[in-house]
């Protein structure tokens, strides 16, 4: 992929680039039959609540129903298209099956229209191929990993993202994700072969606040700069730096604090730690 960058010819312009989406994508008219209407909820609940700060608005999209689980094995399917998905940073594949059925899937960098895939224990590991941990072998990239087996891929689905399979022993499966986490995973849960499309969109600057508004993300405004009714940390002469602990407008504790459910089995399956610092590359 690409980075365009704009002509300086005005104040937003001057710091914002896009990706080239005409060097990779083959269409812009996604598979109707796999599209389906989703109700904005602006960050609040049924109540009308709002729960979750600083969202609304944005440009109108259309979800994109994803195959996430890949269970169709033994069928090939051909890749009819490559498209844009408003509503992740990686594209997808709209596959047709030999028995006439379409699906879309996550789209690994690499791919190209017109090629066979299919899933599977007994298909050959490569790029786009879904298989069981138990059959992929050892130091191959992977993406759309499950933690359950039959749930659907739940990590590693992001733009560029790339997973390892390390090792394997007994019925568990050893994954290095792209955190750098290594944690050990059932093997009969299902990944899919290759490294995730669009990895320049780490890139991309916006360049001006109204990108991000069409994105469906309002301002952020930090607490200390709210006004003592609006937030704890509010008010003051000056610029005053909080008077206490960072919290949330409620008084919650914003740090410092466990955030992972220590009932969750999947916490005991983790060999190392993710890194501490913000986008830590995978360790290989």
């Amino acid at each position: 992929m690409a980075i365009r960058i704009y002509r300086p010819t005005s104040a937003g312009r001057r710091n914002a680039s896009v990706i080239d989406y005409n060097r990779e994508l083959t269409t812009t008219k996604p598979e109707k039959s796999l599209c389906k209407r989703i109700k904005k909820s602006g960050g609040r609940n049924h109540t009308g609540q709002t729960t979750v700060r600083f969202r609304g608005g944005g440009a109108r999209r259309i979800y994109r129903i994803i195959d996430f689980k890949r269970t169709k094995d033994g069928i090939p399917a051909k890749v009819a298209t490559i498209e844009y998905d408003p509503n992740r940073n990686c594209f997808i594949s709209l596959l047709h099956y030999v028995d006439g059925e379409k699906r879309y899937i996550l789209s690994p960098a690499g791919i190209k229209v017109g090629e066979m895939i299919e899933s599977g224990a007994v298909v050959e590991p490569k790029t786009g191929n879904a298989m069981p941990l138990a059959a992929i072998p050892v130091g191959v990239e992977i993406h759309n990993i499950e933690m359950t087996a039959g749930q659907g891929g739940k990590m590693v689905r992001s733009a560029g993202g790339t997973a390892r399979l390390m090792a394997r022993e007994g019925s568990w499966a050893t994954v290095v994700l792209p955190s750098g986490e290594m944690r050990m995973i059932r093997s009969e849960c299902r990944a899919t072969i290759g490294t995730l499309s669009n990895s320049d969109y780490q890139n991309v600057k916006l360049g001006k606040a109204g990108r991000k508004r069409h994105m469906g993300r309002r301002p952020h405004v930090r607490g200390k700069a709210q006004n003592p009714v609006a937030h704890p940390m509010g008010g003051g002469e000056g610029r005053a730096n909080g008077g206490r602990h960072p919290c949330s407008p409620t008084g919650v504790l914003a740090k410092g604090g466990k955030t992972r459910n220590p009932r969750k089995v999947s916490n005991k399956r983790i060999i190392r730690r993710r890194k501490n610092n913000r986008g830590a590359q995978l360790v290989l």
